[in-house]
């Protein structure tokens, strides 16, 4: 079956989506996520305000489209190394996702919000993230030197359960005396490696 050609009014729609997630991309890249301003990304992609909302429905939609990129980014290098040996090199090798999620408070709030689908109608692409962060641990889990008592797939899920709360512990000034690493570290060690 052919496709048919994309029309001139579908080719311009994606050209202007384009045009806004790049301007978006570049008050991040100089301000971060939280300062960008949808005033900023409409005067920097030439476009009236009310063509941003027809494309975002609001700042946080588009948040979700600039951040799952970056998520899958280091998921494909997360996925492209080895098969971790010990807890503490599966804390090395989520050191990259854990320092992009926790680099603003404001990204980690957002992800958050996003990373299941309870509250919305779709699943979104940080939902999606999640989703195939456990499609990437889980078969680590089965092959490392982990306990065997119950699924990759629920190992998997702890894994993600503990490295949430870790990062959330980060940003809690009662609880973030211990350095992420050396706290998501105890968690997994207690949950991968538990002793009888």
């Amino acid at each position: 079956m052919q496709s048919r050609p994309m029309s001139k009014v579908q080719s311009r729609t994606l050209k202007t989506r384009a045009k806004l997630i790049e301007a978006s991309e570049s008050v991040v890249k100089t301000d971060g996520y939280e300062a960008l301003r949808v005033e900023q990304v409409v005067s920097l992609a030439g476009v009236a305000k009310g063509t941003f909302f027809s494309h975002f429905k609001d700042k946080d939609v588009l948040m979700e489209q600039l951040i799952a990129p970056r998520l899958n980014s280091y998921l494909d290098e997360i996925e492209s190394l080895p098969t971790p040996e010990s807890v503490e090199e599966i804390v090395r090798h989520l050191q990259p996702l854990i320092a992009f999620i926790t680099c603003e408070r404001y990204v980690f709030d957002v992800i958050l919000r996003h990373s299941g689908a309870a509250a919305k109608e779709e699943i979104g692409p940080i939902a999606e993230c999640f989703f195939r962060m456990g499609m990437v641990t889980g078969p680590w889990l089965a092959m490392g030197p982990f306990r065997k008592d119950i699924s990759p797939e629920l190992l998997a899920d702890g894994l993600g359960a503990f490295l949430i709360q870790t990062m959330a512990l980060n940003f809690c000034a009662l609880h973030n005396e211990r350095a992420m690493q050396d706290q998501l570290t105890i968690y997994l060690k207690a949950w991968l490696q538990p002793t009888v």
